[in-house]
């Protein structure tokens, strides 16, 4: 029997921390789709979005069919640094600035609402995922008397009055400094703000799962691609969603839980997309603070902590985020964030995990749930802006109300066909401009020969004359051959030799070394160059 390819466990090479306590072995299995079915609503995804809302809705009495391309939990959830927060990335000065006060406070209340719904639900279902809530802390990425810091006081001074307006309850503190914090590095100063949480996803989302296991109008089918989702008829319209083995689900309504929609453009073409960095650090129990914590550069730090034994926690740092397959400097990322948190907190010991993950930053900050642009029956959950989880766990409740008839005032939010302001189209244009760009890769070639490759290692092999391929060339020195070509709009991949994927600088689809399509908008897999190739892929597939 051929082994299980890594690329249905997770989307990357590397594993995240969440495995230490929950590896993927205990993750339960299901069978595949063999036959056509019938149900109210089809959810795709089983990451926090598609749990949350199958939670919802069959909570509600609604039959549900949950797809999923690979096994359970291997998209971005299981490797999310783990805060529930109701910060958002951009400050909330800029979002008011971009969607008005009113829509500030709705965001706050919805981040909010998630933020306790996860500590709800993991006590509603005797959940053990080391929820609690606990502060978040804001603080300059300069040390105090250096240029920088002063003009970042200002801004912080200006952030809490908004918070607190949007009713936050934040403070300027300052001289505070993090218990712990023992490192020469004196970043003093910092905005606090309480009733921020944080739990581990993955056990979080697996209990949910279970709980959804033992419901009779709940089904689950793994290893199941989706290939198309598609609206049928004029007055009682049904979906029809199809999979690559030719199976379809009809139902009442799908949702598209997918980190990304599986479409061409739309709103994808509304994000940037990003890879971020992460490492877990062993620190002694209890030596630093329990918190989360930001810092204000630009992509910024993050840190908080998850259990590791009884003996030490694990302490994540994350950042030095760049856009998906324009750069290649993982090591050093890595080394950043080790530098930086040794810095800082000298208990620090070993970094047993490192992992990267991808975010997907909206235009105008807001992710876009509910009603996907043109379609009245299918649902979309995406734009996470670094708040995957809240916003995976809010989506759940929004989409759930609007498919059972009930009003919502996060609608209007997160609609996603709504109409960017005029503020937003220089910020458009120069993305469009810049991912326009990447198309340049049709003019490159990473290596000039096979040859060239070492084993465990890829690039793209550009002829003059033939269409570009990615070729990897496993640890054994076997040659596997791909077109380079992304599924999605024919952009050129991009090795990424940390984890070890096929990355695409336009839209950010990703594809493991296999060719097993792990991130949208890509629907399927790599297309396969030679039939020692087309096997390789089919076991990774099927294994």
């Amino acid at each position: 029997m051929p082994s299980k390819s890594h690329f249905l466990n997770t989307s990357g090479e590397n594993d995240p921390v969440w495995i230490h306590a929950e590896p993927y072995s205990k993750r339960p299995q299901f069978p595949k789709l063999t036959e056509d079915l019938t149900t109210d609503v089809c959810i795709i995804g089983s990451g926090i979005a598609g749990v949350s809302t199958s939670y919802e809705l069959v909570s509600r009495g609604v039959k549900v069919v949950m797809l999923e391309a690979r096994d359970i939990l291997s998209g971005e959830s299981g490797r999310t640094s783990g805060h529930l927060s109701s910060g958002i990335d951009s400050g909330f000065t800029e979002l008011v600035s971009k969607r008005g006060k009113d829509g500030a406070q709705k965001a706050v209340d919805s981040h909010t609402y998630a933020i306790n719904r996860v500590g709800e639900i993991s006590k509603q279902l005797n959940i053990d995922c080391e929820y609690r809530q606990l502060p978040g802390y804001d603080i300059s990425q300069y040390e105090k008397g250096q240029d920088g810091h002063e003009d970042d006081v200002k801004e912080f001074r200006e952030e809490v009055k908004v918070m607190n307006e949007l009713g936050m309850k934040a403070s300027y503190q300052e001289n505070f400094a993090i218990r712990g914090w023992d490192g020469k590095v004196d970043q003093r100063d910092a905005v606090t703000y309480a009733g921020q949480a944080t739990f581990h996803p993955t056990k979080y989302i697996l209990g949910v799962l279970k709980w959804l296991t033992q419901q009779p109008n709940f089904q689950c089918y793994t290893r199941t691609r989706v290939m198309g989702v598609e609206e049928k008829g004029l007055l009682n319209k049904e979906v029809k969603v199809s999979t690559e083995a030719g199976h379809t689900v009809t139902c009442k309504n799908a949702v598209e839980a997918t980190c990304v929609p599986l479409q061409k453009l739309s709103v994808v073409a509304e994000m940037k997309f990003y890879r971020t960095y992460c490492i877990a650090v062993r620190v002694p129990k209890g030596s630093i603070e329990d918190c989360l914590l930001y810092d204000s550069m630009d992509p910024y730090h993050y840190v908080r902590f998850t259990a590791c034994d009884e003996k030490d926690d694990y302490l994540i740092i994350g950042g030095n985020d760049h856009k998906v397959g324009q750069e290649d400097e993982a090591e050093n990322r890595y080394s950043e964030l080790e530098s930086w948190v040794r810095a800082r907190f000298t208990q620090a010991g070993s970094v047993d995990y490192r992992w990267s993950g991808q975010i997907f930053e909206p235009l105008d900050y807001t992710a876009f749930i509910g009603k996907n642009q043109g379609q009245s029956h299918v649902y979309i959950c995406t734009g996470d802006f670094g708040n995957g989880l809240t916003h995976g766990v809010l989506a759940g409740k929004l989409i759930a109300d609007q498919i059972t008839g009930i009003p919502n005032e996060w609608s209007k939010l997160y609609n996603p066909s709504r109409i960017p302001p005029l503020s937003q189209v220089p910020g458009t244009i120069a993305h469009d401009v810049q991912i326009n760009a990447q198309y340049k890769r049709f003019l490159q070639s990473d290596i000039n020969d096979i040859e060239d490759l070492a084993p465990g290692s890829g690039g793209v092999l550009n002829p003059a004359t033939k269409s570009p391929m990615a070729v990897y060339k496993d640890d054994t020195g076997k040659v596997h051959k791909f077109s380079a070509l992304c599924p999605h709009m024919k952009g050129v991949v991009c090795w990424n030799k940390d984890e070890k994927s096929w990355d695409c600088p336009v839209h950010g689809s990703r594809f493991g070394k296999d060719g097993v399509g792990v991130m949208g908008p890509a629907k399927g897999n790599l297309s396969p160059a030679d039939e020692a190739s087309e096997e390789l892929l089919k076991q990774s597939s099927a294994a």
